[in-house]
């Protein structure tokens, strides 16, 4: 009888301990270790035999190396291309995370659809028809879109020998088992192989493999970290499911840059590009109301105008709430410290609530003079004239900070017909003439007198 070895796994970190412990000495996480079989001497068997059947490369100079210019393939989706630096380069191994049902299998169905090559299409986790109904709601348009319904790595890797497809696509990496260990599907150890072996196929036919995973509840992606490692380019889908709005952001990229995102809006028939997402983020009024103010912000590289509202009203309990919908309540108490500290305005026994529209969860400090400003517009029942809005920084003195790529920030909103912006009066932009007009600001005070004088 063949032996058997076994090891307790941290199904958090992916550490190995030869028996059972309450914590995790590696990443110090509570009840996450579980028996898992190694290997046995039949595995390890196969395992040798496999490598001594494979044929070693000789080691070449990096000079002569053939460089290929067409190395990318250009995908039909310009919010794609721009999160991966311009198109999925061949070779490549894109690991695709996201919450259930924000949309990642229907990125990656649209995406394949969208393509003029042969897609081989593995899932684990639905069959061939509902793949289908799923490919005619969105409008199939790829007839050499081939539909690999299996879950053991051996078996895909010889169908994908027959099928020879430009584009791989498997949903989803947890699902998958390898015949070479003998422990359960989505185990630390049988992500850890399937992914080793679908990357080596990947890496030896030139062919791109797109890899989608899941999430923990703690938001990160399910299984060992090395799994991160060994892929070129991880990607974050994230979304509220109460809005429709999606976005898709990269944690990692060797092929090009991390600060890109890509913005899609849900639909029925699919995932569309939203092209100019800071025109769908504010709304249309037709008067004006105290409490709202429109922060030019940053997401990655490119710049969004979004609307921040705040509702200040008098604390009805003895304790007054604070609360924040897609900002940071830490830092919008540390603003209403400094407009109670350095401006005089009290706000301790009142309540506050702030609120970022569409859904969107902003961390740019850019917004910290837009939230003041909204909170003091509903304190005073003021309302800010919607053509204002503000790209600064506060600190904790009052002072007016500046922010990085200004000059950006304030081309987005003068393309959207906005008349003044408010800045830092220390940072450093050009003087040229502007449809839209500059206002720079030494300290939060400043900001209101021109506000409210």
């Amino acid at each position: 009888m063949a032996k058997v070895r076994t090891a307790y796994v941290c199904q958090s970190c992916g550490a190995q301990f030869p028996q059972w412990r309450g914590q995790c000495g590696s990443c110090q996480e509570w009840n996450t270790l579980q028996e898992e079989i190694i290997d046995s001497a039949a595995s390890a068997a196969k395992g040798s035999s496999r490598i001594m059947s494979q044929v070693l490369k000789q080691p070449v100079a990096i000079g002569s190396v053939a460089k290929d210019h067409n190395e990318r393939y250009i995908l039909d989706d310009a919010e794609f291309n721009r999160v991966l630096g311009g198109g999925m380069v061949q070779g490549s191994v894109v690991l695709l995370g996201g919450s259930p049902g924000v949309g990642k299998s229907t990125l990656s169905l649209q995406t394949a659809l969208e393509l003029k090559l042969k897609v081989a299409y593995v899932s684990g986790e639905e069959s061939e028809q509902q793949i289908a109904m799923r490919a005619e709601r969105l409008g199939s348009k790829n007839p050499d879109l081939m539909l690999v319904p299996e879950t053991q790595t051996q078996a895909i890797l010889e169908h994908l020998k027959n099928i020879k497809p430009g584009l791989v696509v498997v949903d989803s990496i947890q699902t998958l088992h390898s015949n070479l260990l003998e422990a359960a599907p989505g185990s630390v150890s049988q992500i850890r192989q399937t992914a080793a072996e679908l990357t080596q196929y990947a890496k030896s036919t030139n062919t791109p493999l797109l890899l989608i995973g899941h999430i923990t509840k703690e938001g990160q992606l399910a299984g060992p970290k090395v799994l991160e490692h060994m892929v070129d380019t991880v990607l974050q889908f994230e979304g509220d499911r109460n809005y429709n709005y999606r976005i898709l952001r990269a944690l990692k990229n060797r092929f090009g840059p991390t600060s890109e995102i890509g913005i899609y809006e849900m639909r029925r028939g699919g995932l569309h590009q939203v092209q100019n997402p800071s025109e769908m983020l504010l709304s249309e009024r037709d008067e004006a109301f105290s409490g709202v103010a429109v922060a030019a912000t940053l997401e990655g590289n490119r710049p969004l105008l979004v609307e921040i509202q705040a509702l200040v009203s008098s604390a009805v309990y003895g304790n007054p709430q604070r609360s924040a919908t897609g900002f940071d309540l830490r830092r919008m108490n540390m603003l209403l410290a400094v407009l109670e500290k350095r401006c005089g305005f009290k706000l301790g026994i009142k309540d506050v609530f702030l609120n970022v529209t569409g859904g969107l969860r902003i961390s740019d400090p850019a917004t910290d003079l837009a939230v003041a400003c909204a909170v003091l517009s509903s304190s005073e029942d003021l309302p800010i004239d919607h053509r204002f809005c503000f790209a600064a920084e506060v600190g904790l003195t009052g002072e007016i900070r500046p922010v990085n790529q200004l000059e950006q920030r304030i081309q987005e909103a003068e393309k959207l017909g906005f008349k003044r912006i408010f800045i830092s009066s220390y940072a450093r932009i050009d003087k040229a003439s502007r449809g839209i007009e500059v206002i720079p600001c030494a300290k939060i005070e400043d900001t209101f007198q021109h506000l409210f004088s």
